[in-house]
């Protein structure tokens, strides 16, 4: 494939041509810029924060549930309302970071990310929490790509793959300690503390970040509008798809409708940003196998991640008969490498390359899927522990490097857009892959359930999923939580299946396609 020659312009040199006008100094009367120590902790706090909010309603969903009298459809929302709204506005939020300033956009996504988890902590029905939650989505977006384009702009060489070392260890300690965490929160006091927590670190947060030295791209013009809206209608619409698909029918008029309805949205999305001459999406990027490869990445890993952390407590608490806290305790082995391996990103790289690594931890996780359609939480623990801990290094192996890969891969005035396109489809696999999973196990273990006489199947198979076993029990007795535990576990195992396949085709074409002297040298760890 033919480059321009600004896209064969080494990258180090690429750097230092844009640096100046990508970081302007300060304006008079602004606060001196900070050091890049506090900048990194502000961040890394940020970073903490997000995927709490991921992984922390899925411990509390059996208990939400109960207390507001939620269907599994409208609980299943408030998972979903986060990730539409985060992976939706993830381009916006890039661009306006671009045009407005990293800082001020990192600052107002804190402070709407913090009050909307003050809302959802206090709301009295599922509609209110599920309405809190987009707009936590909204924030949440804003925080992820201006932090860590902050941190781009920030360090250099082999400081910025320490720092973006530091940064995936902060989201891998999220959604690490998120689940136990919530779990003990909800055993100590309720649900509702799982979104109160998330309003103290965005204070925090606030109080680090005011002073964080500003950046923008001076070419950023404006906001592509029909951009934002069709890419938000066509994400919605496939969630709605998903989500609603079990109960009103995957043939359905409504379901067949949401498909339809988000495959034109998307089409529309991608003749706007053709035409546009300032897309949020820019399609020209798209010309660069590395970055194809880099920016999709994610999707291999968080499609079978997120739907893990969302869907596996309520299986141990129903399935297993775990406790909420034992629950979280039980995800451990998948979470704790997420957190501790990309703190040693820059020594492995050095070793094995930025390319062996992003290709490898997708690899590791599909061998882990399927070695866990030999498991359950009851009859082999000891195995499903082992297999959990495999995927969790196969995640915590790309964690460390795909962030630095996605924003060195293009010049620095671009990082905002980059970030943006990286996290879109990072968050974008999340939402898809919790969806997906959600509907997949609703439908089995529905079915498994009509064939019992007399039995609400719809019902049954809501309380199943979100491990609520004493309803079903009251509903028919022992027989019939077996045979809704077996079809809930027939489930499993078609899901590890399909997100084995997911991870396995993500690390081919990570390893096919990458090259590491597409990449700027802050992302192989060494100085310029």
């Amino acid at each position: 494939m033919s480059h321009t020659p600004a896209e064969a312009e080494p990258a180090a040199a690429r750097a230092a041509r844009t640096a100046t006008r990508s970081e302007p100094g300060p304006a008079p009367g602004t606060r001196p810029a900070i050091g890049p120590t506090r900048t990194l902790v502000a961040i890394a706090l940020a970073a903490v924060m997000l995927p709490i909010s991921v992984t922390g309603p899925g411990v509390a969903l059996a208990d939400m549930s109960g207390a507001l009298h939620a269907s599994a459809a409208s609980t299943q929302w408030v998972l979903n309302a986060y990730n539409v709204a985060f992976t939706a506005f993830m381009l916006a939020a890039g661009s306006a970071a671009d045009l407005y300033g990293r800082r001020r956009m990192f600052l107002t996504g804190t402070t709407v990310f913090a009050l909307a988890s003050l809302v959802a902590g206090t709301a009295p029905t599922i509609v209110l929490v599920d309405g809190a939650r987009f707009v936590q989505g909204m924030g949440a977006a804003a925080v992820l790509t201006s932090g860590s384009t902050l941190l781009a702009h920030t360090f250099a060489g082999a400081a910025r793959a320490r720092a973006f070392g530091i940064f995936g260890a902060s989201i891998g300690f999220g959604l690490a300690m998120g689940p136990f965490v919530s779990g003990v929160l909800v055993g100590a006091a309720s649900w509702h503390a799982v979104f109160l927590v998330n309003v103290v670190l965005g204070a925090v947060v606030l109080v680090l970040a005011r002073p964080l030295p500003e950046s923008r791209n001076p070419e950023a013009r404006r906001i592509d509008k029909p951009g934002v809206a069709t890419f938000t209608l066509a994400l919605l619409l496939l969630a709605l798809a998903f989500v609603e698909g079990p109960s009103r029918g995957w043939t359905g008029a409504a379901t067949l409708g949401s498909f339809a309805g988000a495959a034109l949205f998307l089409a529309a999305f991608v003749a706007v940003e053709l035409r546009s001459d300032q897309p949020m999406f820019d399609l020209s990027l798209l010309r660069r196998p590395t970055f194809v490869a880099i920016i999709w990445q994610p999707v291999s890993i968080v499609f079978a991640f997120a739907a893990l952390l969302v869907y596996l407590p309520p299986y141990f608490q129903g399935a297993g008969g775990a406790g909420s806290t034992m629950s979280g305790a039980m995800l451990l082995p998948l979470t704790l490498p997420v957190f501790v391996l990309p703190l040693f990103s820059g020594a492995l790289v050095k070793r094995l390359s930025v390319r062996t690594l992003l290709a490898l931890g997708p690899a590791v996780l599909a061998v882990a899927l399927l070695l866990m359609t030999f498991t359950d939480p009851v009859s082999s623990r000891t195995g499903l522990y082992a297999a959990l801990l495999l995927a969790g290094i196969g995640i915590g192996l790309a964690f460390g490097v795909m962030d630095n890969a996605a924003v060195s891969v293009v010049s620095p005035e671009r990082a905002g857009m980059a970030s943006g396109m990286f996290n879109t489809l990072r968050v974008a696999g999340e939402t898809i892959g919790v969806a997906c999973v959600g509907g997949l196990l609703l439908t089995s273990t529905r079915q498994r359930l009509s064939t019992a006489a007399g039995a609400d199947s719809g019902t049954m198979a809501d309380d199943v999923v979100q491990g609520r076993l004493s309803s079903v029990r009251r509903g028919g007795g022992e027989e019939l939580v077996h045979r809704a535990v077996q079809g809930l576990e027939h489930g499993w195992s078609v899901v590890y299946v399909v997100l084995a396949c997911v991870a396995l085709a993500g690390a081919v074409a990570i390893f096919t396609l990458v090259r590491d002297r597409d990449l700027d040298p802050a992302a192989t760890g060494k100085d310029d």
